[in-house]
C-alpha cells in the first residue's frame, strides 16, 4: 500500500514538473532575453518616446538620457548580479526583457524592435510621435494640389495648400514664398483661434493652439519656406476664424497673419493610417 501511495506521489510530482516545463515557454513568450555587457552598461533604443521604464532588480539602476533612449547600469559594478526583468513602454508598445549577466562580447545597445513588443491602446494618447514624422513627411513628399487661402504681405505670400484629417488630428500644409530681397529670419509661429471682426467695442476673446508636432524646425529664408503642422482637431463657430501668424525676428518684424475659415477645416480631406 505504502509503494503504491509513493508511486503515485512521484507520478503526479513527475506531472506537475513536466506541466511547468511546456507552461514556461508561454508565459515568457513576449520576453527577449538579453544579456548585460562587461562595462556593466546597456543601452535600449526605441522607436518612439520612452514613457515608464521599470526594473525588477535592486541591484540595478536605470534613467532617460534622451527621450528614446533607455540606460541600465549596476548600482555596485563590485556586487553579484544574477537576472532581472526590464520593461519598456512607449505611446504605442511595451516590450520586456530578461537581462542576465555577460560577458565582452555582449552588445551595449539593443533595438527595440516590433518583434520584441506588443501593442499598448491607451486612451487619449492618440498618434505616436513617430507615426506623425511618417504622415508629416509622406505629405510634404506630395505636391500641393491645393490653395486654399492665401494672404500678400509685406512681399511676403502665405499659402494654405492643403488640409489633411487623420484620426484626432489636423495636418496643416502651409507655405510662403518671398518676393523682397531681404531674407525672412523666422521668430515664431502662433496658431489662434480669433472673432472674424473685431470692434472697439467688443471683448475679443484669442484661444492660442499650440502644435502637436512640425515636421520641420523654424528657420530664416530667403524665397521659399514649406512646412507640415499638426493641430488637434477643433471646432469653432462661423464668427470665428483660425489665425495663422508668422513673425520675423527683427525690431520692425514683418508679420504674415493666414486666416483659415471653418469651412477650409470642415473641408479637409481624409488619410487612412
Amino acid at each position: 500500500m505504502r509503494y503504491k501511495t509513493l508511486k503515485k506521489n512521484i507520478d503526479m510530482k513527475t506531472i506537475l514538473f513536466l506541466l511547468a516545463i511546456l507552461i514556461a515557454p508561454a508565459l515568457y513568450a513576449q520576453t527577449t532575453t538579453v544579456f548585460l555587457p562587461d562595462n556593466h552598461t546597456l543601452h535600449f533604443i526605441s522607436p518612439e518616446p520612452i514613457q515608464y521604464v521599470d526594473i525588477s532588480s535592486k541591484s540595478l539602476e536605470g534613467d532617460l538620457p534622451l527621450k528614446n533612449v533607455c540606460r541600465i547600469k549596476l548600482r555596485d559594478t563590485s556586487a553579484k548580479f544574477r537576472d532581472a526583468i526590464i520593461t519598456i513602454a512607449g505611446e504605442k508598445f511595451i516590450a520586456q526583457y530578461h537581462l542576465f549577466p555577460g560577458n565582452n562580447l555582449s552588445p551595449s545597445e539593443i533595438n527595440i524592435v516590433p518583434a520584441d513588443t506588443r501593442p499598448l491602446d491607451i486612451a487619449g494618447i492618440g498618434l505616436s510621435q513617430n507615426q506623425l514624422y511618417k504622415l508629416s513627411l509622406d505629405l510634404f513628399a506630395s505636391r500641393p494640389e491645393k490653395r486654399l487661402e492665401k494672404v500678400n504681405s509685406f512681399g511676403i505670400q502665405g499659402c494654405l495648400n492643403h488640409i489633411y484629417s487623420v484620426g484626432d488630428y489636423l495636418f496643416l500644409d502651409i507655405s510662403y514664398h518671398n518676393r523682397t530681397n531681404l531674407s525672412y529670419t523666422i521668430e515664431d509661429f502662433t496658431f489662434k483661434v480669433d472673432d472674424k471682426k473685431v470692434t472697439k467695442a467688443s471683448n475679443v476673446q484669442s484661444i492660442e493652439l499650440k502644435p502637436e508636432y512640425v515636421l520641420f524646425p523654424v528657420p530664416s529664408f530667403s524665397k521659399y519656406y514649406r512646412n507640415i503642422f499638426v493641430i488637434r482637431k477643433l471646432t469653432f463657430p462661423g464668427n470665428k476664424i483660425l489665425r495663422v501668424e508668422l513673425r520675423e525676428k527683427q525690431l520692425s518684424g514683418r508679420v504674415v497673419t493666414l486666416n483659415i475659415s471653418y469651412q477650409d477645416v470642415l473641408s479637409a480631406d481624409t488619410l487612412p493610417l
